[in-house]
């Protein structure tokens, strides 16, 4: 439990409300999942604007549940924010892909989803 992602600050933010808890984890699954798919399809695509959209909405998620690649990501949000045309992204997005994983994996089985 708790090896890919922490609870620490989803506890302190639920104020140890093991329901609302619980909640947040179904809410990372459902919305970082579609999230993570959406930034893979937009960095294949080369679609800049799509993939700083979907990466600035994970940050706040991958923060709040510690998957430890919140700068990783922020590289991949300003890949597309500033049209960064030169740069490969694609290890970076694997990194934060595979963080995503982990903890999607992890999270289901901890709380039975």
């Amino acid at each position: 439990m708790e090896q890919h992602y922490k609870l620490f600050r989803v506890r302190e933010l639920a104020d140890n409300d093991e329901d609302f808890v619980t909640t947040l984890a179904e809410t990372f699954i459902e919305e970082v999942s579609v999230d993570a798919d959406r930034l893979k399809k937009a960095v294949a695509e080369k679609d800049y604007q799509e993939a700083y959209q979907a990466a600035h909405k994970m940050k706040p998620t991958v923060d709040l549940f510690e998957l430890g690649v919140l700068d990783v990501l922020i590289e991949v949000q300003d890949w597309g924010k500033f049209t960064k045309t030169e740069l490969d992204i694609k290890p970076q997005l694997d990194i934060v892909i595979t963080a995503v994983d982990n903890a999607l994996a992890e999270i289901k089985s901890d709380f039975n989803l």
